[in-house]
């Protein structure tokens, strides 16, 4: 016998809001029934958008698109380095903090519908940004204006959370609201030091947003949550998370924020090479110091244990690239300290860009996305096929920075990146669109 429902009884917004379970069409409104599911899906439109772009530059800086050739009205590592900075990554943010972070603070989650307005601008001026590039300077600027106000208002709404929250621990919170707010600083000063048409305090100002904002906020959700899922999976190994853990993250973190504003500085003292050698060798021993710690951290927090976990074991492996880098850019300092230069150029911050927040985002998004549609919390051999993937492009990356090396090994590691995010990404498309996978309300 078949029960029909009577809708007539449910609360009309229920009823205009979701369909019935039986109902596994893709639909553009199913994005608004949860937080994650709309910023999930504007933050990876923007990360493919952004992949495929930058992919398409490298084949034009090689000649390889026939008679076809790109034209310029700013920087394109400029473009590059601010939409991979402050681009998907907000969007990403605004989906896992919008779902996970009313729980911590113990306060109800907004609808989605209130993110729509935050997230459309961001999404919308990075689209511009981009375009920009291409056509007209003040159109790319316009677009990062447009992002920037997105960025605010969406933090905005998150600091309404943590000031409404009466949680005795707010300090993750705390520290990926604080974030936020440099985060907008760093994006508004980028567009200012364009505007005057100063690229170089403008590209220093994205790494300087890249570290004081993204990075943090990665380290303020993995201090929280690593300890957690690792204990959940492997209840042999206790959480352990006491603050001055954190706290010294953070101070690496400022270290790094040194780091960034060292070869401007450089500039500054070229007449002086004695002082800048002193420099880069505190620094890159600094760094060694830090990656040795960030290494030991990785080993305490279940490293060897994780690896019998596919899901678990990304996560632990994405943060084992934050010690990696540390140490490949205090070598790079050190090695460099003859010619004045670091010896790996931009390998070292590729490390901990693709190899650590990269490996992170698709560990992350991917238990998220699973989870929150329905699905089991494991990772796919797809899923495990791309993250394998990521890292062989991550080395190669590294490797284009190595004096010597061809121009076709960068558009090489930009096509595999943006390939892999499209494989990877891709099915997760249709998944916010469409209702859970078991039947179950988000």
């Amino acid at each position: 016998m078949t029960t029909h429902l009577n809708t007539s009884l449910l609360p009309a917004a229920a009823r205009l809001s979701k369909p019935l379970a039986t109902d596994h069409h893709w639909h553009l409104r199913h994005l608004l029934w949860a937080p994650h599911r709309l910023g999930f899906f504007l933050a990876m439109a923007v990360l493919l958008t952004a992949g495929g772009w930058w992919a398409l530059v490298q084949l034009d800086r090689l000649g390889w698109l026939g008679g076809w050739h790109l034209a310029y009205t700013l920087s394109p590592s400029l473009a590059h380095g601010t939409v991979m900075t402050f681009g998907f990554m907000p969007l990403f943010f605004a989906g896992f903090l919008f779902t996970a972070g009313p729980k911590w603070l113990g306060v109800p989650a907004p609808a989605a519908r209130r993110l729509l307005p935050a997230l459309g601008l961001q999404t919308g001026g990075w689209l511009l940004w981009l375009t920009g590039t291409h056509l007209a300077e003040h159109l790319a600027l316009a677009g990062g204006t447009l992002a920037l106000a997105g960025l605010g208002w969406m933090y905005g709404l998150f600091w309404q959370l943590v000031r409404a929250s009466r949680a005795p621990d707010r300090l993750h919170a705390l520290a990926v609201g604080w974030a936020g707010v440099f985060g907008m600083l760093c994006l508004l000063a980028v567009l200012l030091a364009q505007t005057g048409g100063h690229t170089e305090l403008a590209l220093a100002a994205v790494k300087t947003g890249l570290w004081g904002c993204m990075v943090v906020t990665f380290v303020a959700v993995l201090h929280r949550m690593l300890p957690f899922f690792t204990s959940s999976a492997l209840p042999m190994i206790g959480v352990w998370r006491p603050v001055w853990v954190f706290w010294l993250l953070l101070g690496i973190v400022g270290l790094e924020l040194l780091a960034v504003w060292q070869p401007l500085w450089a500039a500054a003292q070229a007449d002086d090479p004695q002082m800048m050698r002193l420099w880069m060798l505190a620094l890159g021993l600094g760094e060694l110091a830090a990656g040795s710690v960030v290494l030991w951290l990785a080993v305490v927090w279940g490293l060897v244990q994780s690896l019998k976990v596919r899901l678990l074991a990304m996560l632990h492996l994405g943060f084992l690239w934050l010690s990696l880098s540390l140490l490949l850019s205090g070598a790079s300092q050190l090695l460099g300290m003859r010619a004045g230069t670091p010896l790996l150029g931009l390998g070292a911050m590729h490390a901990m860009t693709m190899g650590f927040l990269g490996s992170l985002l698709l560990a992350m998004v991917t238990r998220v996305s699973a989870g929150h549609s329905g699905r089991a919390l494991v990772a796919s051999d797809r899923v495990w096929a791309m993250f394998g993937l990521l890292q062989v492009v991550v080395l190669v990356r590294i490797a284009t920075a190595l004096p010597g090396i061809p121009g076709w090994g960068l558009a090489l590691a930009a096509s595999l990146w943006a390939l892999l995010m499209v494989v990877w990404g891709g099915p997760m498309l249709g998944w916010y669109g469409r209702p859970r996978a078991d039947g179950r309300p988000d």
